[in-house]
């Protein structure tokens, strides 16, 4: 096996663990929050900080790595993973919301180191087989699909006498899992000259076409998939779904998010960024007429179904276009700046998101998704429309 197909692998695993990670939080944070809180608004602030801990880490992350390399960074992080998981098991036991919202937010921070796999992937990729370095990367969430709600629902009543405990135990062995895996990755550290050579200001790269509309792009999708994923075990449980319904809408959801990675790549390949990205923002939009037309099970899985699909899409598409946006002295940062942006974006809708659907209704909180998914159509209409002015990297 190549380097590069070994460290995709490897980086395609340690996504798969941390997907599994994050799908059980996803899956339990919600409904153990609402237990706890005594305003129910407050049900998705625990699933919103994990959002919120990733927006911090972004750019911290990026300096880690550009410091320590890729392995050092990312064995921090999933430490940082095992502590969350920790502390949102203590926190159960003693039914304390702002304590285990906290183990939420060091998972988060976890994610701010994990969201830099698919970008890890293109370091030693060749030019040619980056987007499929990317979206085979992605596909390691396939076997997290599954795995995060099952385990969520073994972690339930693995401890009797307080459900769902258990599963945030596991979710310590998940993360700590992950460190020992990703010891084993092998990708050569930026050479100095490449650590210190010409570099444009930040303000110069964001200010490109080809950032803006990576960005614009990466960050609604991801955003639009947030809003509705975490609010979908609220909406459910409002129409008095059983969890093991929920666990299932978020298990086949987490599954058309990156089973489509096996071939996004060669889509991107083949039709280009701009298309996919398109494609992806139109399957979004249907998920939303989907979620508008009934409140029953079938609805909430096909709508989810679709949501997980186009954010395939859109944000394999936007991660291959951002590369064209700097050289490899500007890598780190301005990695770090993308994933920042898009992260607290992301942040701010989970953090609505509770409210909206406990105050407003599932309706309106599709309806509010629209005008995001136009508008990142909009930019990137602005973007293809203009003359192309790639940095070669």
């Amino acid at each position: 096996m190549s380097p590069d197909r070994r460290n995709v692998f490897i980086l395609a695993t340690c996504q798969m663990l941390f997907g599994t990670g994050r799908s059980l939080l996803i899956a339990t944070a919600p409904l153990v929050a609402y237990g706890l809180a005594v305003e129910k608004g407050l049900a998705t602030l625990p699933t919103s900080l994990v959002v919120v801990g990733t927006a911090l880490a972004s750019i911290p992350a990026a300096m880690v790595m550009h410091r320590l390399g890729r392995r050092a960074g990312f064995v921090v992080g999933a430490l940082c993973g095992a502590g969350g998981g920790a502390l949102c098991a203590y926190a159960v036991f003693q039914a304390n919301l702002w304590l285990f919202s906290l183990g939420a937010f060091l998972f988060g921070l976890f994610a701010g180191f994990a969201q830099l796999f698919r970008f890890a992937a293109t370091d030693v990729a060749a030019p040619e087989y980056r987007s499929r370095a990317v979206s085979l990367v992605l596909a390691g969430g396939v076997v997290a699909a599954f795995a995060g709600p099952e385990t969520a629902k073994i972690g339930k009543d693995l401890v009797a006498s307080t459900p769902f405990a258990g599963g945030y135990f596991l979710l310590v062995a998940i993360c700590l899992l992950s460190a020992l895996v990703l010891m084993t990755l092998d990708i050569p550290r930026q050479t100095r000259a490449e650590r210190e050579g010409p570099r444009r200001p930040l303000r110069e790269i964001m200010a490109q076409p080809v950032f803006i509309a990576a960005t614009v792009a990466a960050m609604i999708a991801q955003g639009v998939m947030t809003l509705l994923m975490t609010a979908t075990p609220i909406a459910m449980m409002h129409e008095h779904h059983p969890f093991d319904d929920t666990a299932m809408v978020i298990e086949w959801h987490i599954f058309a998010m990156f089973a489509p990675g096996f071939f996004a790549g060669q889509l991107v390949d083949r039709f280009g960024e701009v298309p996919m990205i398109h494609a992806g923002i139109l399957l979004q939009l249907i998920c939303v007429a989907v979620a508008l037309s009934g409140y029953g099970v079938m609805e909430f899985w096909l709508a989810n179904v679709l949501l997980g699909l186009g954010w395939c899409l859109s944000f394999t598409a936007a991660t291959t276009l951002t590369t064209y946006a700097y050289t490899p002295a500007e890598r780190d940062h301005t990695q770090g700046a993308t994933n920042f942006i898009a992260s607290t974006f992301v942040a701010l809708l989970s953090l609505s998101s509770g409210a909206l659907v406990h105050y407003f209704g599932w309706m309106w909180v599709n309806l509010g998704a629209v005008p995001l998914l136009l508008a990142a159509s909009a930019v990137t209409f602005w973007y293809s429309s203009r003359p192309r002015t790639l940095v070669a990297y």
